[in-house]
């Protein structure tokens, strides 16, 4: 055998062995350079105010930049798609919502499997949406709304920030936990949904804590209860949805993940750097205004919830027979 034909097999077996990712070393240095931390929503929403001030925590906890991209469209599939094919070596990250496990559920053809293609790494806050009505409604309670609800089968009214969205989900939910039937109203976004429920248009809907709390405060709405199996920090005396209807559980959440193959030891790391970000009162004070509550999950505590999110919309997709727009 030649030198030369040495000197080739001996570099094929290298290459043949050499690992596919970052080796542990290189991953225990990570992160060497910028990071990339896709948001795919717009600027200016809970998506984007937590995610850049998680950016802003692990740029002075690691000593590299951590940038926020936005990258909106198809209700945050593009930005996810983005991160799912990504190199996963640690420098492209997505932060995303409920919206991820609403339509990896809702949406058939996806490009990419969000159970397989992106690595779960920590649920950042928890931001259960609140079940609240009109005033002229005549319920104080879930269960005088689901007795109206029955009287005046089809009568009342709900609306959602938009077809397929969490709020949207919520009332189906609502309706089959309960047996109620209520015309779904869908609206183009939270804030049409809110004056219309103002105006007296609609009778009942799903939202954000803090997105109706100045209206609660002013008696323009009544709340009836968190849709949770928490109680809430924001509304500590509405009672949740899930002890009268046990698993009732609509969290519009937030948390972090990675490209599916990113090495374990950077996975790892990258939940440390939450958890030490959730100890900050900062991060705290802007967690609590967006009416969510911190939670830090380990990555497989995220995986299994993830999982659970998915095959729950996907049930009450089905079931409801809700097609993607």
């Amino acid at each position: 055998m030649t030198r030369s034909r040495r000197v080739a097999l001996t570099f094929v077996f290298v290459a043949a062995c050499a690992p596919s990712f970052p080796p542990v070393a290189l991953a225990q240095n990570w992160p060497t350079r910028a990071v990339r931390i896709v948001v795919p929503f717009q600027p200016g929403g809970g998506t984007d105010i937590q995610g850049r001030l998680l950016a802003k925590k692990f740029t002075e906890s690691m000593g590299q930049s951590f940038v926020v991209d936005n990258r909106s469209g198809a209700g945050g599939l593009i930005g996810a798609e983005i991160v799912a094919k990504a190199v996963p070596d640690g420098y492209t990250l997505l932060f995303s919502s409920a919206s991820l496990a609403v339509n990896a559920a809702l949406v058939k053809k996806l490009a990419f499997d969000p159970l397989r293609d992106i690595a779960p790494v920590s649920r950042l806050s928890s931001a259960p949406l609140v079940l609240v009505v009109h005033p002229s409604v005549p319920a104080r309670t879930v269960q005088e709304l689901v007795a109206l609800a029955k009287k005046h089968r089809g009568k009342l009214n709900a609306a959602s920030n938009g077809s397929g969205t969490t709020s949207h989900l919520a009332i189906e939910m609502l309706k089959q936990y309960a047996g109620i039937d209520v015309v779904h109203v869908p609206y183009k976004g939270g804030g049409p949904a809110v004056t219309a429920m103002l105006a007296g248009e609609v009778d009942l809907r799903f939202a954000g804590q803090l997105a109706v709390l100045p209206y609660v405060k002013a008696g323009r709405v009544r709340p009836l209860a968190i849709a949770s199996e928490r109680k809430s920090a924001i509304m500590p005396d509405l009672p949740t949805l899930a002890s009268i209807y046990p698993g009732f559980d609509a969290d519009n959440w937030y948390a972090l993940f990675a490209p599916g193959p990113t090495p374990k030891e950077i996975v790892s790391k990258l939940h440390a750097e939450v958890v030490k970000a959730l100890q900050a009162g900062d991060m705290r004070e802007v967690i609590s205004k967006d009416g969510a509550e911190p939670v830090g999950s380990t990555p497989g505590e995220l995986a299994a919830y993830f999982r659970r999110e998915v095959e729950k919309y996907a049930r009450v997709i089905k079931a409801a027979n809700v097609q993607s727009e």
